[in-house]
């Protein structure tokens, strides 16, 4: 299996989710649950931020006149349907169902179309920055996904290559293997320029200019290397929690 990571970044105007998450910087939202057949599409998504953020949100996607999935850029015809599944002060769960036309086409579709059938996806959107992760066989044409993506895309968003490669061994996911050298670099100068201090001293976006990396690179550094700290981190929790009951 494969792994293949890449983000799309959005042009004003082009994506109302975007656009909205644009407007509440500290709004994030992930997918929990994403699918796709050949003529289908459907997707449960969790979002966090503030009260004013996520109703927004909610009116962004329930208002939109097509699916926000749907990198056409005009009214495709499609039927979607959106429900909310859970909506409070700081989270707002959605459940959206597409059934595509000959004029719509989306991430997924184009996936499935080039990188083969089986094909999973977890997305990550913040600002106007959209992160994908795909698994696939990697029997398809990665270049070929690509120059049907940007081709879908157009002039609405930049496509940016984070990743490619062999999925990790079990024992890099668990959270026993070391950062990369460019996670390290990430992590040090975010810890330097005050990125964890509350408040901030600097956001992201000053991070990866002082850093001369996009934006949507050094997201994607910063968050592998938490993940990787974090789950180390209750690895060895664990691993004191049974010693010490061993005594």
């Amino acid at each position: 299996m494969r792994e293949l990571v890449f983000a799309l970044e959005y042009e004003p105007g082009c994506n109302r989710v975007a656009d909205t998450l644009a407007d509440h910087p500290e709004a994030r939202v992930r997918s929990l649950s994403l699918h796709a057949t050949a003529d289908r599409l459907w997707r449960v998504d969790h979002a966090t931020g503030s009260p004013e953020a996520l109703s927004a949100l909610e009116n962004a996607v329930l208002d939109a006149d097509y699916y926000a999935d749907c990198l056409a850029t005009d009214h495709c015809g499609a039927t979607q349907t959106t429900q909310v599944l859970d909506h409070d002060d700081d989270t707002l769960v959605l459940y959206s169902n597409w059934e595509r036309t000959p004029d719509c086409d989306s991430v997924p579709h184009i996936a499935r179309d080039h990188l083969g059938n089986g094909v999973l996806f977890e997305t990550r959107h913040e600002s106007r920055h959209y992160t994908w992760r795909i698994i696939h066989s990697g029997a398809g044409d990665v270049a070929t996904f690509f120059d049907a993506l940007e081709a879908a895309v157009g002039d609405c968003a930049r496509t940016e290559m984070l990743r490619t490669a062999e999925t990790p061994a079990e024992s890099e996911t668990s959270g026993s293997g070391s950062l990369s050298a460019e996670q390290e670099a990430a992590l040090r100068a975010a810890v330097e320029h005050g990125y964890y201090e509350s408040p901030r001293e600097v956001d992201v976006g000053e991070l990866a200019s002082h850093l001369d990396v996009p934006r949507s690179t050094l997201t994607y550094r910063l968050r592998r290397a938490e993940e990787r700290l974090a789950k180390q981190y209750v690895a060895d929790e664990q691993l004191m929690g049974e010693l010490a009951s061993d005594y």
